[in-house]
């Protein structure tokens, strides 16, 4: 049986569970987003077999790098080493969604260019939204074509707070072009 850290963390965005196998991070989610906790959980005994879960106080130095970037540190999450178990389309997705950078976002579609299926556009939403490591894999920065926000596992919410923290405390955008999100009215 393999053994994972956890830990759980407050947040400003919730509740937060985090998942390690001694040397990377291999699970993140949200603590109130029970169905999301589960599938996560789920995945990895998939990819692992069976689990047994240790509580520790900073698995892979995970919860220092959260707390990091809930102070305004945001590329502190850049830093995490991630152990990543999917499909192999699902790991190129998961990859190209580690090279959008704090305060930017890009599209379903510019995703699936980035990872040359320019027409995978739907199945790069699936992979988006199977990912089992949230906010480090950072699934909340891809967006609707036409800015506006849609799919988190997490809630919209919190999607919306992830990506306005972002561009508050991001550096000056790189050279490469940065969508805008849309809010919706209310």
């Amino acid at each position: 049986m393999k053994k994972l850290e956890t830990a759980q963390l407050a947040s400003p965005i919730g509740e937060i569970a985090v998942f390690a196998d001694g040397e990377a991070l291999v699970g993140l989610e949200f603590v109130d987003a029970v169905e999301r906790t589960s599938a996560v959980k789920k995945h990895l005994e998939r990819a692992l077999g069976p689990l047994e879960y240790e509580e520790t106080k900073d698995p892979a130095g995970a919860i220092t790098r959260l707390k990091r970037f809930f102070a305004g540190d945001v590329g502190a999450l850049d830093e995490q080493e991630v152990a990543m178990h999917g499909t192999a389309f699902e790991l190129k997705v998961w990859s190209a969604l580690r090279e959008i950078k704090a305060g930017e976002a890009r599209s379903y579609g510019e995703v699936a260019q980035a990872i040359g299926s320019p027409r995978a556009v739907r199945a790069v939403g699936a992979a988006n939204g199977h990912n089992p490591i949230a906010l480090f894999v950072p699934c909340h920065r891809v967006i609707a074509s036409d800015g506006s926000l849609h799919g988190y596992g997490g809630g919209l919410p919190r999607k919306r707070w992830l990506l306005d923290h972002e561009r508050a405390h991001a550096p000056a955008p790189r050279s490469q072009t940065s969508l805008a999100f849309t809010r919706p009215p209310g």
